[in-house]
């Protein structure tokens, strides 16, 4: 038990070294002749994993706002992977809590509680949140693929980072007998994306409970904001989401955009995903709940 403990401590301590140093990785390409290909791998990259971290991570393994495959559910908790963000079990496990106590103190990302720094990364640090509760997501945890990324969760961003520094290889000219002309792309296309993708997947949870606007009474401090939904894909509508989380639309009203949603309904129309569930309108309008009138 004591080497358990023991064991725990060291493990959360390497990781929270490797999460601090991954925010000083990208400096190094002022040592490598960055190009305007690095500047598009990184800006897509962020995109494309926002994505699947939006509709992956959250809609798909927290919320289950939407069916799909068994292949497909690999798929996307692979690629949800890629973001650096640990398992798909271990996201969707914490992020239930969340909701379960949102804002009290057995929340381990409310700002109310703990403040903006704990809320934003303090608490993804700490050893505390190092395991995941796998009776909180019994019904993703009776797949064997999925326990096993959740396990070894550093696969898909290793190989991405792989993958990113051989295509900047060639795309800047160089052969694959090096890699000198890849490293650019690894450190801005790759590392920088993945850092930027962190602090605004994590702003959901820091920011959106302090700056913005409820629509609807939640019993939470939870806030809508336009210039986190367009950076978040759409999770940005974070008060329309804790009012009702079981809608894979989260831009409630047709000028609240929601690019998560849009692409979900894409996937919808050619086979890949189904039941996509909507807010009911009776619930949408429900006076009882609204704060601010649906403008």
């Amino acid at each position: 038990m004591h080497n358990y403990a023991q064991n725990k401590h060291s493990l959360a301590t390497i990781n929270k070294s490797v999460f601090i140093a991954l925010h000083f990785v990208p400096l190094l390409a002022f040592f490598t002749h960055v190009t305007a290909f690095d500047w598009l791998v990184c800006v897509s990259l962020y995109a494309l994993r926002m994505f699947f971290v939006t509709a992956g991570y959250h809609r798909y393994f927290s919320h289950r706002t939407f069916k799909t495959s068994r292949w497909f559910q690999a798929a996307l908790a692979f690629l949800s992977q890629t973001s650096g963000q640990k398992g798909v079990l271990w996201w969707a496990a914490h992020h239930r809590v969340h909701h379960r106590y949102s804002d009290t103190p057995l929340d381990p990302h409310s700002r109310k509680v703990h403040g903006f720094w704990e809320s934003h990364v303090g608490w993804i640090m700490g050893k505390s949140h190092e395991d995941t509760d796998m009776g909180l997501v019994k019904d993703l945890a009776r797949y064997p693929e999925l326990v096993w990324l959740n396990r070894h969760h550093w696969i898909p961003p290793v190989l991405l980072a792989i993958g990113v520094t051989i295509v900047g290889q060639i795309a800047n000219g160089g052969t694959l007998s090096t890699l000198s002309q890849g490293w650019s792309t690894l450190l801005i296309g790759f590392f920088l994306s993945t850092v930027l993708l962190y602090h605004a997947t994590f702003a959901i949870n820091s920011v959106m409970h302090w700056i913005g606007r409820p629509r609807y009474s939640t019993g939470d401090e939870s806030k809508n904001s336009f210039v986190l939904a367009i950076l978040s894909l759409g999770e940005g509508w974070h008060n329309n989401h804790h009012y009702y989380q079981s809608s894979t639309r989260q831009g409630f009203f047709w000028w609240e955009i929601d690019i998560t949603y849009y692409v979900v309904r894409l996937l919808g129309a050619l086979g890949l995903v189904w039941d996509i569930r909507e807010v009911p309108h009776h619930t949408q309008y429900d006076p009882s709940k609204l704060i601010s009138p649906a403008r």
